[in-house]
């Protein structure tokens, strides 16, 4: 096993990603055979979902996430039960987007229609119940109580972020504090316990395992903070989705609430823009504006430079080894990917 050098090489996103990756090619290779067995059936109109679902692609990056953070604590990521959990991660992940699709009307999903779009949001409901059964009755075969309370806690924070979150729609009152609860539930919980998980099935010490769940956590926060920035600069194409999306469904991102409270004036603005569900009476690039004009957009990009240095820093009871460098390049990658 090679070890790293101290010194981080500054790589561009795709040079970092293909850096990353090819680290697990041939684990994450076995991840997508997985991920097709697994969403098989003998019912026809599952089979073909699940096709479609598959073939949307994603980065797939929270499986790599546990396998990374297994091979990080000395474990052997290709193992059948480590494959397996990691395709676990993948299929909880891809059955939150179908509901979340149908909560939030959403039309595209990685410049393509949503499930919910081109098949009906009653077979939309229903395949993102079959994915998170499916991925159940997966980790039963552990035979690990402690896998299970691990993704059991999880599913619930994430319905319970989206259940809050329903209850914030449309409302140009939200605080920081309740924007990073929801965040927490719906995104970082997921990216901890990828890491978390991965940690385990490679028996490593009560210290790394806390760690990587931390480093998951804080990565998580990172991740959604750069996201944030990204929904109201990058291009279509590279989003996946229209710019401007979240606040058309009612969603006040990181960068909008630091807006009001530099701003209060355009409340009244965004709460237009919510209730009409378009930019026809308020413009895009009028908010965009502003918020260069305030340094919202910069300020939202800081916090996440500041998450991103607390999960290395998460890292130090790692071997240094090029796996812990893979996991302490992952999260500029994710702030830089596409700014």
């Amino acid at each position: 096993m090679q070890t790293f050098s101290p010194i981080r090489e500054k790589l561009n996103p795709q040079i970092a990603a293909k850096k990353i990756f090819s680290l697990i090619k041939a684990e994450m290779a076995l991840v997508e055979a997985e991920f097709e067995r697994q969403a098989s059936s003998n019912i026809q109109v599952i089979n073909y979902l699940g096709d479609y679902l598959r073939a949307s692609g994603g980065k797939r990056v929270r499986p790599a996430l546990l396998l990374l953070s297994n091979y990080a604590v000395g474990g052997n990521a290709s193992r059948e039960n480590v494959v397996r959990l990691a395709t676990v991660m993948e299929m909880l992940h891809t059955a939150t987007l179908v509901h979340d699709d149908i909560i939030d009307n959403a039309d595209m999903r990685r410049s393509r229609e949503s499930v919910n779009a081109k098949f009906g949001n009653q077979s939309a409901v229903l395949m993102g119940d079959w994915l998170y059964m499916s991925a159940f009755e997966t980790s039963l075969k552990e035979r690990s109580l402690e896998i299970l309370d691990i993704l059991t806690r999880l599913t619930r924070k994430m319905t319970e972020g989206e259940l809050i979150q329903l209850t914030m729609l449309g409302r140009s009152g939200i605080t920081e504090q309740d924007y990073f609860d929801i965040l927490k539930r719906k995104t970082a919980y997921l990216f901890s316990a990828c890491c978390e998980l991965g940690a385990l099935l490679g028996n490593a010490s009560p210290e790394q395992q806390k760690g990587l769940r931390d480093y998951g956590m804080n990565l998580g926060i990172a991740f959604q903070l750069a996201d944030d920035s990204l929904d109201f600069t990058a291009e279509e194409e590279i989003l996946g989705k229209a710019a401007g999306a979240d606040l058309l469904e009612g969603k006040l991102t990181f960068p909008l609430i630091l807006l009001l409270k530099k701003e209060p004036k355009i409340k009244a603005h965004l709460e237009k823009i919510m209730y009409d569900g378009n930019y026809e009476n308020v413009s895009r690039e009028m908010i965009l504006e502003l918020m260069e004009k305030h340094g919202t957009l910069l300020e939202t990009r800081q916090r996440a430079y500041e998450y991103a240095e607390r999960s290395r820093k998460n890292l130090e009871f790692l071997p240094k080894t090029e796996y812990c460098e893979a996991l302490s390049e992952i999260p500029t990658y994710m702030i830089e990917r596409n700014k």
